[in-house]
């Protein structure tokens, strides 16, 4: 009953907020804030019990058994993942109960807000591609919906260039699903597994992970992929640009990618050198776009593109040491960039404007915005002792070490790209002459203790490399990815022993 709670929960506070939260608005944020808690609460009693259960609990969504029915599914990569998302959606949701009364239909967008944590938790923990596609597009409906929620002309363009392109892929995807099925007569991850493992590898399976790749490289906003991120990104209310960028992305995209290509798939190499070259694309053109902007949420968007290549760079190496590199960027990287949006939306808040050149001297009138943001730059140009350091350092030496030298040194030249951009912004927007923008507002208590805690976390999760806390609690995540085709070996105790091939 604990993995149903991450659908139910958040889903029944979606249902709860249309009925009862459309004339008492104040009544949503509580609920919202409330569920989310919740399954935060139980992210953490289901990580600590994993390893009482063998690493990996499943539960079956009727009397019959797999793969005849639908599963839900948590291992040491779901379990992560889950702990990830929630964390994240809980800060942001405490902002918006302050920050979401610049707008209209305040009901609306945590109804909103609460259907997207729901496709999320559900393409986590779904054990079959169906129900990853149902899922992925119920966070995909309201994430459009969300980017489009200020109603302005730029909203409603950027919602739709990402509803379109999101429809494309979408349809990509499905297909890929729609081949897998015709060939293995499954929809089951674990079962198309096993039919592939014996089988061999057809040719048409590389229509598929071409299908996949553009797919879910689309969600994951690699190059050449991303046209859509610097739009909707900025043009979301900043709590959810803070999920788009944070968590969203790497849900849908990287995390789809690395549990059907690792744990389906057994990793094959020509995949893994596709997403080598745009992780390495994705750092370049992010990192060099993101040092022309002057808008900061756009700034913030395609650095997100620059950033997420040094994710999938980590996982593409194959490697244990590349692996847990791009585990923990991915942690690391949902903690600050969700804190540097989260700032950017305290500056619009106060100033109106998010335009670089029309502020300055903001370090004074908005001391803990400038202390936050301060701790994201040295978070995401990796500077120790902030937990971006720990993450990049792992992945340029795992380059090295795999023989990927060019990859390695472009790692760690973007990296002082990145400290470029984002010192840029400090001295625009903190520590520069006083620009014309004036602070109309002050930034109000809930969105200044949640960039205080995302600012705290960025210093203290560098704990997490902690020997002891690396060997019990990130080792397992690596060895579940490491291990490649170990998830089907897990899942098909579960079975009904008559429908194994």
């Amino acid at each position: 009953m604990i993995l149903s709670q991450f659908i139910f929960v958040p889903l029944l506070a979606a249902f709860l907020i249309v009925l009862i939260a459309r004339k008492k608005e104040n009544i949503a944020a509580v609920i919202a804030l409330a569920a989310c808690a919740w399954i935060l609460i139980v992210s953490f009693i289901a990580f600590f019990k994993l390893p009482a259960h063998g690493g990996m609990i499943l539960n079956n969504t009727s009397g019959w058994r797999m793969p005849y029915t639908i599963s839900l599914i948590l291992d040491n990569l779901s379990s992560f993942m889950l702990i990830v998302v929630n964390l994240v959606s809980f800060l942001s949701a405490f902002y918006a109960m302050q920050y979401i009364n610049h707008f209209t239909g305040k009901w609306n967008f945590f109804a909103l807000f609460m259907l997207m944590v729901t496709g999320m938790n559900g393409v986590i923990l779904t054990g079959d591609f169906f129900n990853l596609y149902v899922f992925m597009e119920i966070s995909l409906i309201s994430a459009y919906a969300l980017v489009a929620f200020g109603t302005e002309s730029e909203e409603l363009e950027a919602a739709f260039k990402y509803a379109l392109m999101g429809a494309i892929t979408s349809t990509m995807i499905l297909f890929g699903i729609g081949i897998l099925y015709s060939y293995t007569s499954t929809l089951t991850m674990a079962d198309v597994g096993l039919h592939l493992r014996s089988a061999g590898t057809p040719k048409m399976i590389f229509l598929v992970y071409g299908l996949f790749i553009a797919g879910f490289g689309l969600k994951t906003a690699l190059v050449p992929f991303h046209a859509w991120l610097p739009d909707a990104h900025p043009s979301a209310p900043a709590p959810i640009s803070a999920m788009l960028s944070g968590v969203l992305i790497k849900t849908l995209g990287v995390y789809a990618l690395v549990r059907i290509f690792f744990n389906v798939f057994g990793a094959p190499t020509v995949v893994l050198q596709i997403l080598m070259l745009l992780g390495t694309l994705s750092i370049v053109i992010g990192g060099f776009l993101s040092v022309v902007q002057w808008d900061f949420k756009r700034l913030l968007g395609f650095s997100s593109i620059s950033q997420i290549g040094y994710v999938v760079i980590g996982f593409a190496l194959g490697t244990p040491l590349g692996i847990l590199g791009g585990i923990l960027h991915l942690f690391y990287h949902s903690i600050f960039k969700s804190l540097l949006f989260l700032n950017s939306g305290a500056i619009e808040y106060a100033t109106d404007t998010r335009d670089l050149r029309q502020l300055g001297g903001l370090s004074k009138e908005m001391k803990v915005t400038s202390a936050t943001t301060m701790v994201g730059t040295l978070s995401i140009a990796g500077i120790p002792p902030f937990n971006g350091f720990f993450s990049k350092l792992i992945i340029i030496i795992a380059c090295i070490s795999a023989g990927q030298i060019v990859v390695g040194i472009i790692a760690a030249l973007v990296s002082i790209v990145t400290l470029a951009y984002f010192l840029k912004v400090q001295k625009h927007a903190f520590f520069g002459k006083k620009g014309s923008a004036k602070v109309l507002e002050k930034v109000p208590f809930a969105m200044k203790t949640a960039m205080i805690i995302l600012a705290a976390l960025c210093l203290i999760s560098s704990a997490i490399m902690i020997p002891s806390i690396r060997k019990n609690y990130l080792n397992p995540i690596v060895n579940t990815v490491m291990g490649r085709t170990s998830y089907i070996d897990k899942v098909e105790p579960y079975f009904d022993k008559g429908s194994v091939k």
